[in-house]
């Protein structure tokens, strides 16, 4: 039986295997061990939103979201900085040509922001990654629905989502919920997209 539940520590294993699984991830290539002491750190903010997709007990897919993603990323590095550099310098230790592009990612909510001085949405869907083996993109579409729905019950009005320009599959699934391109830019030598939901006017979304 299959059903969606909110992320806790004891998903951590998993979450980071998943990682891995979507090829282009940093975080993943950073290692299991990476990816787990950030989550770990992550699930302790309450500004994170964090789902698992679980078919006959096994995590076979997750999302991971932000109520407020600058504020979260800031204070989680305050809190757990020294931790988190440890894990970091171990895993470089292994992969240093991760080096620069980690410092990139300090970033990233300065390269994603709109353009627009009147847009500021802090609501986000950061990452969102599933098994091969199982109807994807139906369970994708379950997931996000269970944070687009908790954000709009939090009060959100708008979310983000940035994907790599070259992911069709992503864009088909966005504009099928209605998302609209806010942006574009690059990073990590890539071209990006940057995409805006209007909570309020989606019917697939509700916030009761």
């Amino acid at each position: 039986m299959a059903r969606i539940r909110p992320m806790g520590s004891r998903d951590l294993h998993e979450v980071a295997r998943l990682h891995r699984a979507m090829g282009s991830s940093l975080w993943g290539s950073l290692g299991p061990r990476f990816v787990s002491r950030v989550y770990e750190a992550l699930l302790d903010h309450t500004d994170f939103l964090g789902f698992v997709y679980e078919e006959e007990g096994r995590v076979r897919g997750f999302i991971a979201g932000t109520s407020h993603g600058t504020r979260m990323f800031r204070q989680t590095a305050l809190r757990h900085g020294p931790s988190l550099a440890l894990a970091t310098v171990v895993a470089l230790a292994s992969r240093p040509r991760a080096l620069l592009p980690l410092l990139e990612t300090a970033a990233y909510f300065r390269r994603s922001a709109p353009s627009s001085a009147g847009e500021r949405i802090h609501a986000e869907s950061l990452f969102c990654s599933f098994d091969g083996g199982i109807k994807a993109r139906r369970a994708a579409g379950l997931i996000n629905k269970v944070l687009f729905d908790t954000l709009a019950r939090q009060g959100h009005h708008q979310v983000k989502i940035t994907t790599e320009a070259s992911n069709p599959f992503a864009a088909r699934q966005l504009l099928s919920w209605g998302f609209v391109v806010l942006g574009r830019f690059e990073f990590y030598g890539k071209a990006m997209i940057l995409w805006r939901l209007d909570l309020d006017y989606c019917e697939r979304v509700s916030s009761s």
